[in-house]
């Protein structure tokens, strides 16, 4: 089982150079980090967690920018989005950014996407909220062509674009892993179409979740070792890692709160037991 850490950094914690640090230095196999670029003061969107939203979520850093520091002091680390809007991006310079973060990381980045939830701030970004999931599946496949053409071109309802070329291409290949994030089976299909995995939140439905998502990925055609699994806020317990690795799944991320160096690094030394050797 490899294990994973997620935090939401602010100024209140550690930076991601300082935490990808203490990570690798315990033998922790990766990073992630998720992405808000801002909270519309309207709040019409409910938090999905219930009750008020965390102040964090409008005080984050950029998750390119933080992933990078943390490639920038490592040389292991893996590093990932936790999740890239990609509603709030343009398909080409969100290309360029994952393509350019891959190359520079050695190739240990990890793709993690969403539609998003929250509809004043995908709006804001020129997403209806209605649309956000063909918007999103538009995008990912422009990025796709992008990152695999010498001269890609695109025509959809959302995305479209000319022949046009893009270097850096990803190291990987033909890119970097796209896990969709996700709570329900609707996604599935979509997993199945253009994504590379699932990145689910821990929780009670896993094992049932995971038969229908790998029945579907079979019935598309795709790799028949199954969808790539990184299951998110894992409860740091030895019997909730047993669980995961009983249903194959291949990363659990622990996730980190609002903590000074000092607390993190506590946090890790207790962790750290739970790495599988």
């Amino acid at each position: 089982m490899k294990l994973g850490v997620m935090i939401f950094p602010t100024q209140a914690t550690p930076t991601p150079g300082q935490i990808a640090v203490e990570l690798e230095a315990r033998g922790f196999e990766s990073l992630f980090l998720p992405e808000h670029t801002h909270i519309p003061t309207s709040r019409h969107s409910p938090y999905p967690g219930g009750g008020e939203l965390p102040a964090e979520y409008w005080s984050i850093y950029d998750p390119f920018v933080g992933l990078m520091q943390a490639a920038a002091v490592t040389k292991k680390l893996i590093i990932g989005t936790g999740i890239c809007l990609v509603t709030e991006h343009h398909p080409v310079t969100l290309a360029k950014l994952v393509a350019s973060l891959d190359v520079l990381s050695g190739g240990r980045f990890i793709f993690g996407v969403g539609a998003g939830w929250n509809a004043g701030e995908m709006e804001h970004h020129g997403t209806p909220f209605a649309k956000r999931w063909p918007i999103l599946r538009e995008r990912i496949l422009a990025m796709k062509q992008i990152w695999t053409e010498e001269k890609a071109e695109f025509h959809g309802e959302f995305v479209d674009f000319n022949p046009l070329w893009s270097d850096p291409k990803p190291l990987q290949k033909p890119h970097p892993p796209i896990l969709m994030g996700a709570f329900a089976k609707f996604a599935f299909p979509r997993i199945c179409e253009y994504a590379d995995g699932w990145f689910p939140i821990y929780g009670p439905d896993l094992e049932s979740d995971l038969i229908v998502l790998r029945k579907m990925w079979r019935e598309a055609g795709r790799d028949p070792a199954g969808p790539q699994v990184t299951a998110l806020f894992v409860p740091p317990e030895a019997a909730a890692l047993d669980r995961l690795s009983a249903l194959g799944i291949e990363r659990a991320v622990l996730g980190l709160g609002q903590i000074n160096l000092d607390q993190v690094c506590k946090k890790l030394d207790q962790w750290q037991p739970l790495i599988s050797p």
